[in-house]
C-alpha cells in the first residue's frame, strides 16, 4: 500500500513538472509572437539582418535548419530587406566554424563581402542576441532563424531592452528529429529563464566595440524608432556600395 502511494505521489508530481515546463514554453511564444513575421515580404527593412548558426552538416546529412535559414536569408537581400548580415554562431574549433561558413555561403549566393560581419564567439543564443548590441552596437536588427527559435531569441532581446523581430524561415517536415528538437527547445527555453532571471549569465565574451557604420559619415549607426530604409550600412572597413562591390 505505501509503494502504491508514493507511486501516485511520483506521478501527481512528474504531471506537475510538465505541466509546468509547457505552460512557460507557451509563456515564451506568447510573449514574442508580435514580434514574428512568416512573410518576407510583410517584413520592414532593416540595415542589420542576424543570421544564428547552426552545423550545416549532420552526420554527413545537409542540415535543413541551415539550408532555410541562409535561403532565407539570401531571399531578403535579394528584396533590399537586408542591407547587412550579422552570421553568429559557434567557432568551437579549427574544423568547426558556423559564421566562417555562412559567410562562404552568402558569398557564393552573390552577397558582396563588405556586407558580412562574422560573430565568432555566438556559442549560444544569448551571446548571439547581446553581443548584436554590445559589441557590435546595433540595436535595431531582424533574426533570422525557425519559429521555436524566433521565440526565445526574442525573449532573451526584450529582457535586455534590444529592439529586434524576427523572420521564422521555413522548418523541416515533421518527424521524429523535428519532435526530439521541439522538446529539446522547451528546456533550453527553461534554461534561459534561469539564466536571465536567476544566475544572470552573461555573454561569454564581450570585448570592445566593433560597430557596423554607415561609410558615408563614417559614424556608428544610429539606432532611430522608425524604419530607415534610405541608407545602405557596411563594415567598416568598406567603402563600395553593393552595386560597386557585385
Amino acid at each position: 500500500m505505501k509503494l502504491l502511494n508514493i507511486i501516485r505521489t511520483l506521478a501527481v508530481l512528474f504531471i506537475i513538472f510538465v505541466a509546468t515546463l509547457l505552460l512557460l514554453d507557451r509563456w515564451v511564444s506568447a510573449q514574442t509572437e508580435s514580434q514574428i513575421y512568416h512573410d518576407p515580404a510583410k517584413l520592414p527593412a532593416y540595415k542589420v539582418g542576424l543570421v544564428l548558426g547552426t552545423s550545416k552538416y549532420i552526420a554527413k546529412t545537409l542540415n535543413p535548419y541551415y539550408t532555410y535559414r541562409m535561403s532565407a536569408a539570401v531571399d531578403l537581400y535579394n528584396k533590399h530587406k537586408v542591407d547587412v548580415f550579422l552570421v553568429s554562431g559557434d567557432n568551437a574549433h579549427r574544423s568547426y566554424n558556423e559564421p566562417r561558413t555562412m559567410k562562404r555561403d552568402l558569398l557564393k549566393a552573390g552577397v558582396a563581402k563588405n556586407e558580412i560581419v562574422l560573430d565568432y564567439a555566438g556559442f549560444r543564443t544569448l551571446d548571439s542576441v547581446v553581443r548584436a548590441k554590445e559589441v557590435f552596437d546595433t540595436n535595431r536588427f531582424v533574426i533570422i532563424t525557425q519559429q521555436f527559435h524566433c521565440e526565445r531569441a526574442l525573449f532573451i532581446a526584450d529582457h535586455y531592452n534590444i529592439n529586434a523581430t524576427c523572420l521564422a524561415v521555413q522548418e523541416p517536415q515533421r518527424g521524429m528529429a523535428s519532435f526530439k528538437i521541439r522538446v529539446r527547445e522547451v528546456f533550453a527555453r527553461i534554461k534561459a529563464m534561469i539564466d536571465l532571471f536567476i544566475l544572470h549569465v552573461p555573454p561569454k565574451f564581450l570585448g570592445p566595440k566593433e560597430p557596423i557604420i554607415d561609410p558615408l559619415i563614417q559614424a556608428p549607426i544610429k539606432h532611430d524608432p522608425t524604419p530607415i530604409a534610405d541608407k545602405i550600412i557596411v563594415p567598416s572597413a568598406a567603402i563600395k556600395t553593393r552595386s560597386e562591390s557585385q
